[in-house]
């Protein structure tokens, strides 16, 4: 046990155990976008509201909140470790200016685009997880026991300057992913010239699927409060 937990203290350890957890939450944007796409059904949500029930009186779902919250805390914490390690090693900066052209500017700045990230998914869990969960500003719909959440989507999307702190965050998101997909398969030691390139295409293509309808719903829903008048 002793091993373990030295191992898990050490610069590769920490590696090990934040691309396992960048991984794990890449899983868990699958399936909330995969939610959220849902929104484009032309049924005034009745999809979108049946989906969000099921995921939340799913008991397996309910657990998994617990590990998914944990696996963000420990991302965090990881990164910020791995970030003032890095740091400590090298106090004391180069005199002579680096070639930056060699490496793209958001894997330097991984670090801010995180801190984006927080701070984007603190006021998004403001607005939904946590009227829905511990509020009854979401009720339920007349017909039926189900949560009708999607008036709420639509509210807060009809908001510009939410939908500007959303379209930040996910922005960030997206560098982040476009870097730390890669790198996660790196940190873990998963390289050859032979599937290294399909790893790095998978990752782009997942980065742009996944922001690319992220952003999507706040200039849909901003603009459909217009054009559907």
């Amino acid at each position: 046990m002793g091993w373990m937990i030295q191992m898990l203290n050490s610069s590769l350890g920490r590696k090990y155990v934040m691309a396992l957890t960048g991984l794990f939450l890449c899983s868990f944007l699958v399936i909330h976008w995969f939610g959220n796409m849902l929104l484009y059904v032309p049924d005034n949500g009745k999809t979108f509201n049946t989906f969000t029930f099921s995921m939340e009186h799913n008991i397996l779902i309910r657990a998994m909140e617990y590990i998914l919250f944990a696996g963000f805390i420990i991302h965090i914490i990881q990164s910020y470790t791995l970030t003032r390690q890095n740091q400590k090693a090298r106090p004391i900066p180069y005199i002579v200016v680096r070639n930056t052209n060699a490496t793209p500017w958001y894997s330097r700045y991984m670090g801010i685009l995180g801190a984006l990230i927080f701070f984007f998914l603190v006021v998004h869990l403001r607005n939904f997880f946590w009227d829905l969960r511990f509020t009854d500003k979401i009720t339920d719909d007349a017909q039926s026991e189900i949560i009708n959440l999607y008036p709420e989507v639509i509210s807060v999307f009809s908001i510009w300057y939410y939908d500007v702190i959303y379209a930040v965050g996910v922005i960030a998101l997206g560098y982040h992913l476009w870097h730390g997909f890669q790198s996660a398969f790196r940190s873990l030691g998963i390289m050859h010239k032979k599937y290294t390139p399909a790893i790095v295409w998978i990752g782009k293509i997942y980065t742009v699927i996944i922001t690319g309808g992220f952003l999507s719903m706040p200039v849909y829903f901003y603009l459909s409060q217009y054009l559907n008048k």
